[in-house]
């Protein structure tokens, strides 16, 4: 008999609001580059240094926000084994130490904001939008890292609903926003341009994080009120996310060089670059949800040791992962020239977006199987290995095509031929990866039922 964790409405129950979560989330990133590039006027520059500030902002966010994916394993871990009164303090600890370090973070890189965003070949108007947008932008940085934890707490709890709630309720004030800062309300409120779109993306995290905390205080048992001594635990769960800090750090590498190229290439270059890096993002937060459904039921069966179970969820989440990335393709195919007019309504933009486009549609199978197998091994606690496999993807697959692409002159194209060996390079290695774990699994319960006998 199977186990109500691996049927098909047990994994979509938790499947689609973490896709409906996982689908907001860089809707504010989005949403601001489609507003900000459809401006009348620098509406390039405006694009382009909103992809350049997001790629930056997405870097220390996804460093930082790691403590979600650990929170969520060993919670969900403890669910599997019946101990979660054991962790009832761990929560808000791991949630002020990280809350501490963001603002560490937020106070040095406030003093080199010019320094970095030239670093990453920002100039002239394109540099300073980068500067204005990012100086509103960065205080929404504890924001989201406060309400990703809280993300990571419902996870690991086996809801995913309210998180869904929670992101929901940000992209809509986020659009909103947008729509009225940046292009204004003729005689009652002036247009801001980019600065608009900055204060939509800080007031839509501000309302996230008081949700979050509205909804943790009254549907579950987990307090914030931060007790010591340190919970023993905090020790495993500092080895996750130090893991999961270099396994980003790796990530946004790849990110940050790719802009770092696109960027030197020219400002229509990084400017469709940022529209197809919008839409990839998109497409991978889409994915996230049978990622997530792997990672949140995968911690459980771990804690519980049940790892038949473990590989027919693996199965049945590639399975599903692979018919949406199907169904995404579908459907960019279909609107292959118009998913651009989206963000940008310039016709040297759109002619390179448009150019290129194909090599972001033959990603999205290959990105299935690496993030529905990263998902399944964060629930396992299996961090060290998601380090491994991104360091040697980004080191040894990644960089080497961009740069040697870039050598040969490939320009955009070399960018996202290095992205697409990025990806197979972590999917072929998860994949193998998993079966492996399971098989060994697997002989040793024939073992141990041999010793019974």
């Amino acid at each position: 008999m199977i186990k109500k964790e691996v049927t098909f409405r047990h994994i979509n129950n938790i499947a689609i609001p973490a896709l409906l979560a996982s689908i907001a989330e860089p809707l504010l990133s989005s949403t601001d580059a489609a507003v900000v590039g459809n401006l009348d006027a620098n509406a390039t520059e405006a694009l382009a240094a909103v992809g350049i500030v997001g790629a930056f902002l997405s870097m220390l966010i996804w460093v930082l926000g790691q403590t979600r994916s650990a929170i969520s394993a060993i919670i969900s871990q403890h669910v599997g084994a019946n101990r979660l009164v054991n962790v009832a303090n761990l929560p808000a600890q791991a949630i002020f130490f990280n809350l501490l370090l963001s603002l560490i973070v937020l106070g040095g890189t406030a003093i080199f904001i010019k320094p970095i965003f030239e670093l990453l070949n920002a100039q002239g108007k394109v540099l300073d939008y980068c500067i204005a947008y990012y100086q509103i932008r960065v205080w929404g940085f504890p924001l989201t890292l406060f309400t990703f934890a809280i993300f990571g707490i419902f996870r690991g709890l086996q809801n995913t609903t309210r998180p869904m709630i929670i992101a929901i309720t940000g992209a809509v004030v986020n659009i909103g926003l947008d729509f009225l800062l940046v292009y204004g309300v003729e005689g009652v409120l002036p247009g801001m341009h980019i600065e608009g779109a900055a204060w939509a993306s800080l007031i839509a995290q501000f309302i996230m994080a008081i949700l979050a905390y509205i909804l943790l205080k009254s549907k579950t048992e987990i307090s914030l009120q931060l007790h010591f001594p340190i919970h023993p635990d905090i020790k495993k769960l500092a080895i996750m996310s130090l893991n999961l800090f270099v396994r980003t750090l790796a990530l946004n590498i790849a990110f940050i060089l790719a802009v770092r190229v696109a960027t030197d290439l020219g400002k229509e270059v990084i400017a469709a670059h940022t529209i197809a890096i919008n839409l990839w993002l998109f497409s991978a937060f889409f994915l996230d949800g049978y990622a997530s459904a792997g990672n949140i039921i995968g911690g459980k069966l771990y804690g519980a040791q049940d790892f038949n179970s473990l590989r027919i969820l693996g199965k049945r989440c590639l399975n599903y992962g692979l018919m949406m990335a199907c169904l995404l393709l579908v459907i960019g195919i279909i609107s292959y020239e118009s998913l651009g007019r989206i963000f940008s309504n310039q016709p040297d933009v759109l002619t390179i977006f448009n150019s290129f486009f194909f090599l972001v549609l033959l990603s999205l199978p290959i990105n299935a199987v690496a993030f529905i197998y990263d998902g399944i091994f964060k629930g396992l606690g299996k961090m060290g290995f998601l380090r491994n496999v991104l360091l040697a993807a980004t080191f040894l697959g990644f960089l080497p095509v961009l740069y040697i692409s870039q050598y040969f002159g490939l320009g955009i194209y070399g960018i996202w031929l290095a992205f697409l060996v990025w990806m197979l390079f972590r999917s072929v290695a998860l994949f193998l990866k998993f079966n492996l774990l399971i098989k060994e699994k697997s002989i040793q319960d024939v073992e141990k039922l041999n010793q019974n006998i």
